[in-house]
């Protein structure tokens, strides 16, 4: 019974802290700098939109007024089966050069609407976006000058959980957010990063190849295909697009399930990701996949903590309820402010993330498939 307490509390221990302190310690002993400087190739921004009628115009204004020349890049925009204003917003930029607009009636799914807009662009680099985010004006620039090395394959930007003016959120999300953001900095100062940011990043056109109907977490299957190949997948944290903190309860559980559900997805579609073919095989372990395993490790150290007689184990059953219930706390929002609301946000975001790894592996298991959605 002790063995499985500790085994449990070690495997939490390393998922969330012991994995992060590893890459702090490669990233002193075996640092790989990278080679930045102005290099402005021809770029296509692709974005393929389902039904953004809300969010569409804003997003084509941004992506039109970003700091790069505007002769070396374009806008390739997929509507997939829109049934909104989408085409009718899309259809009213015939006149713009710059943009080109391909509409499929039939919804297809995302994958095959980033086939069809890579089918139709020759540039040296894609920059993938979607299209509720806000991406700063200098992103593009920022993006294009790691393509200076001949090493880097791919480029990922960062997304910030906030308000423009007001800054970064600390809170809920924008906490974990920042712990991911810091995890994604040390596997690219030492090596490359395990998937990119799906709101901004960028990739070499020639190491893009189709990529599978169906697919969840494009932002994962395409720069792990530009490992395979040699190449390095950075992350630049001064490439940034904004979103709104949180979604609301249910729209941040729904995509958090889509997302885990793609890792499992992912050993489908690659299973050379646990292969020896996988030059970052440690890291994809380390950073995706032992996540989907933490509710079941938290399972256990609460059924023994109930189980082990002492005062310690009482201790850590203690611990244990209090964190569980201030995440229900969380739910009720009587704390906007303050230690106690920053805790409470927190243990709350945690016990979300770990139900919809639960739900993740359920929908796995019975063979539900998690379509793509706005």
């Amino acid at each position: 019974m002790k063995l499985l307490f500790w085994g449990a509390a070690a495997f939490i221990v390393y998922t969330y802290a012991g994995y992060l302190g590893w890459l702090w310690f490669r990233a002193r002993m075996r640092s790989m700098p990278l080679h930045r400087e102005t290099y402005e190739p021809t770029v296509s921004v692709v974005m393929v939109v389902r039904n953004e009628e809300a969010v569409l115009e804003k997003k084509l204004q941004n992506l039109l007024a970003m700091d790069y020349p505007a002769e070396r890049y374009d806008l390739v925009i997929v509507s997939d089966g829109s049934t909104d204003r989408t085409e009718e917003i899309l259809r009213d930029q015939p006149g713009n050069p710059r943009i080109r607009v391909l509409l499929k009636q039939l919804s297809q799914g995302k994958a095959c609407g980033l086939n069809d807009a890579l089918d139709v662009t020759s540039s040296e680099v894609i920059m993938f976006v979607d299209a509720r985010q806000q991406i700063e004006a200098g992103a593009l620039r920022v993006l294009t000058e790691n393509f200076a090395d001949p090493e880097v394959g791919c480029v990922s930007g960062a997304l910030i959980l906030g308000d423009r003016e007001l800054g970064e959120s600390g809170r809920g999300m924008g906490l974990y957010w920042r712990l991911e953001k810091k995890i994604r900095e040390l596997e690219s100062a030492s090596g490359s990063v395990v998937g990119a940011t799906g709101a901004v990043y960028a990739v070499r056109r020639d190491l893009v190849g189709p990529v599978p109907e169906g697919t969840i977490l494009d932002d994962v299957y395409i720069p792990m295909q530009v490992v395979r190949r040699g190449k390095r997948v950075i992350f630049d944290p001064r490439a940034r697009a904004w979103d709104t903190p949180s979604l609301g309860g249910s729209r941040e559980f729904s995509r958090k399930v889509r997302t885990l559900s793609g890792n499992y997805q992912l050993m489908q579609l690659a299973p050379w990701l646990l292969s020896s073919e996988n030059p970052i095989r440690f890291e994809f372990v380390s950073h995706k996949l032992l996540r989907l395993a933490v509710p079941f490790a938290l399972a256990i150290l609460l059924l023994t903590s109930i189980a082990l007689p002492g005062r310690f184990y009482g201790i850590v059953l203690a611990l244990q309820l209090m964190f569980y219930a201030l995440s229900v706390l969380s739910l009720t929002r009587r704390f906007e402010r303050g230690t106690l609301a920053r805790i409470a946000d927190a243990a709350g975001t945690f016990v979300l993330l770990n139900s919809a790894a639960v739900v993740a592996l359920a929908n796995f298991v019975s063979g539900r498939r998690t379509s793509w959605t706005r």
